[in-house]
C-alpha cells in the first residue's frame, strides 16, 4: 500500500478483503471495548465525569496561552529547561540539538504518539543516530519497518504468531509465540540500552498548569526507566495536553485509564517536577521539555473544529468505529488513525490531501458516545465533509451528479418522473443493477411499481 492520506480509498479497498487482518483488529477491539465496558459499569458516575473532563478540555483550549504561560512558569521554577516550536521542524531541531550537546549517539524512546507526528526516529537516524522503542508494541513496530496502527496499541494488527515469525527473523532467536517468553526476550535485550544510553525521550499525556508538572501513564515501566535512567530526559508534548491544575489530574487519568484500556488506573503513574536535586537525588541531571504548537493555535480558534483538541489519546473511538474495524489503521495514511484521525488530519495537516478521510465514517455516532470527553466526532466529520465539498476537492463527476440530485429534489414533478424512469429501466435491465463506487456486491434497492405519493393520492380521490 502507499500508505498516504490522499490513497485511503485504495488502501480501504485492499485492506476490506484481508480476512485475516480484519479478524485480528476485531479481536483486538472487541476485547478492549469488554474490559472498558466492565470497567465503565463500574462507575456510576461515568457520565457526570465526561462532563467534567469536556469542560475543562474547552477551558484550557479556550485559553490555552494563557495555560501554556502558567506550566512554563512553574517548570521552569522546578528546573526543566522548557523549548516552545511553533513548526514540526523547529521541534525536531530543538530534540536534535539537545542530543547533539550531549555527545550522545544513540537515545531510548517511550511510546509517544507526538514524536510519531515530527517523524521524530526518521530524523534522528537519518543523522546517524539509533533510536531504541522500549514500549513492547512500538518496539514490534520498528523491526517490522512499519507504522503504529492504533494510538494506544501500536501492534494491534498483529497476531502473537506474526510476533513470534517477526522476532525469529530479526532477533535470531527460536520460534515460539508464548508471549511471555517473547517479552522476556525483549526485556533483556533492553536492559543493556536503559543503562547505558545517556537520553531517553518520552511524550507527555498530561501537564499540570499550576505546579509545572508532566505525566505519563503506562502499563510496562519502559517510560519510567527512558526517564529516570539516563543523564538527560527529553519529554516532547504538543500544546493541548495541559491541565489547569494537579487537583484535575485524578479525574483525567481515569477517564483516560478506562477508556484506553479498560483499567481503573494504569499499572505505572509517573508524575515529573524536574530533575535531580539536593533534595531529590533519583531522576535525570537535565529535563527538557519541548512543546509543539503545529498549528494547534490556530485550530483553537476555530468556533466548529477546536474540539478535536479536547482529545486524550484513548483511542476508544477506533476501538468502536465500524471502518476502522473493518480495515486498520494504515489505510488512513496519518499518525492519527480513525475517528479522531479523520477529524484531525484534514484540520491539522493538509484538508486536499486528506479530503477522503472525513468520508471514512458511517455517521453512526457510537465515536461520539464513547469519547471520554464528549467529542461530537460524527457532527465535526459531517463539518469537515462540507467544507471538502466547499473547497472544490470533489471529483467533476460527483459534483455534476450532486448537481442533478439537488436540481431533482426541489421539485415533486421531478421526483416523480425520476422515479418512473427508474422504474423502466429497472424493467429493462433487471433490479439487480450493481452500484458503481460502492462494493461489487452492492446493489441499487428495487423500485415498486408505483410510488408510495402516487399511491396516497389514488387513496385521496377515492375517499373524496
Amino acid at each position: 500500500m502507499n500508505l498516504r492520506a490522499s490513497q485511503f480509498k485504495a488502501n480501504a479497498r485492499i485492506a476490506a478483503q484481508d480476512t485475516g487482518l480484519r479478524s485480528k483488529v476485531k479481536k483486538a477491539t472487541g476485547t478492549a471495548l469488554t474490559k472498558r465496558k466492565q470497567t465503565v459499569d463500574e462507575l456510576p458516575e461515568w457520565e457526570s465525569l465526561r462532563q467534567q473532563g469536556h469542560d475543562i478540555r474547552k477551558e484550557v483550549v479556550d485559553n490555552i496561552d494563557r495555560y501554556l504561560r502558567s506550566f512554563t512558569d512553574a517548570a521552569r521554577l522546578n528546573g526543566a529547561i522548557v523549548h516552545h516550536a511553533n513548526e514540526h521542524n523547529d521541534a525536531t531541531k530543538i530534540i536534535y540539538d539537545i542530543i547533539r550537546r550531549v555527545s550522545a549517539n544513540s537515545v531510548v524512546k517511550s511510546k509517544s504518539m507526538i514524536t510519531e507526528e515530527l517523524h521524530l526516529n526518521r530524523m534522528l537516524e537519518e543523522n546517524g543516530i539509533r533510536v531504541i522503542e522500549t514500549d513492547l508494541g512500538e518496539y514490534i513496530i520498528q523491526l517490522a519497518g512499519e507504522t503504529p496502527s492504533h494510538i494506544t496499541a501500536p501492534a494491534l494488527h498483529k497476531s502473537k504468531e506474526d510476533i513470534a515469525r517477526l522476532f525469529q527473523e530479526k532477533l535470531n532467536i527460536s520460534y515460539t509465540d508464548d508471549p511471555a517468553v517473547l517479552t522476556a526476550v525483549v526485556r533483556k535485550r533492553l536492559r543493556d540500552e536503559f543503562l547505558n544510553t545517556r537520553v531517553g525521550i518520552s511524550g507527555v499525556n498530561f501537564a499540570c498548569a499550576d505546579t509545572g508538572t508532566i505525566t505519563i501513564i503506562e502499563n510496562e515501566a519502559n517510560a519510567r526507566l527512558c526517564t529516570v535512567l539516563p543523564e538527560v530526559h527529553i519529554a516532547v508534548m504538543s500544546i493541548e495536553k495541559i491541565i489547569p491544575s494537579f487537583d484535575d489530574l485524578s479525574l483525567f487519568l481515569k477517564l483516560l485509564s478506562c477508556s484506553a484500556s479498560g483499567q481503573r488506573m494504569t499499572s505505572y503513574v509517573s508524575m515529573i517536577n524536574g530533575p535531580r536535586s539536593s533534595h531529590n537525588p533519583d531522576g535525570p541531571r537535565q529535563l527538557h521539555v519541548v512543546i509543539l504548537d503545529g498549528g494547534r493555535r490556530q485550530l483553537a480558534k476555530h468556533p466548529a473544529w477546536k474540539e478535536a483538541l479536547y482529545c486524550i489519546r484513548c483511542g476508544a473511538c477506533l476501538n468502536v468505529c465500524p471502518v476502522y474495524q473493518s480495515v486498520g489503521g494504515h489505510v488512513y495514511g496519518s499518525v492519527y488513525p480513525g475517528p479522531i484521525g479523520s477529524v484531525l488530519t484534514p484540520t491539522l495537516f493538509d484538508m486536499k490531501e486528506a479530503q477522503d478521510l472525513p468520508f471514512a465514517s458511517s455517521l453512526c455516532g457510537a465515536c461520539t458516545d464513547i469519547c471520554p470527553v464528549k467529542i461530537d466526532l460524527h457532527h465535526h466529520l459531517l463539518w469537515e465533509r462540507r467544507e471538502v465539498v466547499d473547497r472544490g476537492y470533489k471529483s467533476f463527476t460527483e459534483k455534476i451528479a450532486m448537481a442533478v440530485w439537488r436540481w431533482m429534489m426541489l421539485s415533486a414533478g421531478r421526483v416523480e418522473f425520476a422515479g418512473r424512469l427508474g422504474w423502466l429501466i429497472q424493467k429493462v435491465f433487471g433490479k439487480n443493477i450493481p452500484a458503481p463506487g460502492w462494493t461489487p456486491r452492492r446493489r441499487f434497492p428495487a423500485l415498486a411499481r408505483r410510488s408510495f405519493r402516487s399511491i396516497m393520492k389514488r387513496e385521496k380521490n377515492n375517499d373524496g
